[in-house]
């Protein structure tokens, strides 16, 4: 197993040569504490499993990685960073994800939805992101409010798409925009990644309402 320090280093002249020849673009005011690269390699290395929180994550930084990191800001700061650095984030990770598959398209690729908790939904008051997030069900969670995750997946584990909907969308419904997206190409909306090589796997609450929806178009189409 790659120890932390050599993944690290790794990861940051990856990232590092990517940005050299992708130049995040400029923001007007006072220079930040942490490059564009060190900004990636951090908002990357604190999606590890290892890491139940975001509070988890920079408690380790700032005591284990302030060595290789010396400028790390306060958490708040830091956070303000990633947000400012999102889109050169996703660029990079598409770009990640091609050099992983560069050996060949994978025999197939598979999808999955996950709930993406913003606060409990039996709390009072507007809470966070209010008229944004709706409440939505998961078999692990129950009902909670805030956002589906959709994403894919190739036959090695690595992440090659993912996207965003209402807690309330059904699975079909994400699946079939995520498709389209990825059939037709847009460059705002480049974390759907591109279409597979090969088939999609996925569990059978997606293809229980396939298969109701199909019945309900052919009864339409012929009535």
């Amino acid at each position: 197993m790659v120890d932390v320090d050599t993944f690290l280093t790794t990861l940051y002249v990856m990232v590092d040569d990517f940005c050299h020849s992708h130049s995040p673009t400029k923001k007007p005011g006072p220079q930040a504490s942490l490059c564009a690269s060190e900004v990636i390699t951090l908002a990357i290395f604190a999606r590890w499993g290892r890491f139940s929180s975001e509070r988890d994550f920079y408690r380790y930084a700032t005591t284990s990685l302030k060595s290789a990191f010396p400028t790390l800001p306060d958490r708040s700061q830091f956070n303000r960073l990633v947000r400012s650095h999102e889109e050169i984030i996703e660029r990079f990770v598409v770009h990640l994800v091609a050099l992983l598959e560069g050996q060949g398209p994978p025999p197939y690729e598979a999808l999955d939805s996950s709930a993406m908790p913003t606060r409990d939904c039996k709390r009072r008051g507007h809470g966070w992101m209010a008229g944004q997030a709706d409440i939505g069900w998961s078999n692990s969670l129950g009902w909670y409010e805030g956002f589906s995750l959709l994403s894919a997946l190739d036959s090695s584990g690595v992440i090659t798409g993912f996207r965003f909907g209402a807690a309330s969308t059904a699975d079909q419904q994400m699946a079939e925009t995520f498709f389209a997206l990825r059939a037709r190409p847009d460059r705002r909306l480049i974390s759907v990644g591109s279409a597979a090589g090969g088939p999609y796997i996925a569990d059978k609450g997606f293809v229980k309402e396939l298969k109701t929806t199909a019945a309900g178009k052919r009864t339409t189409e012929h009535p």
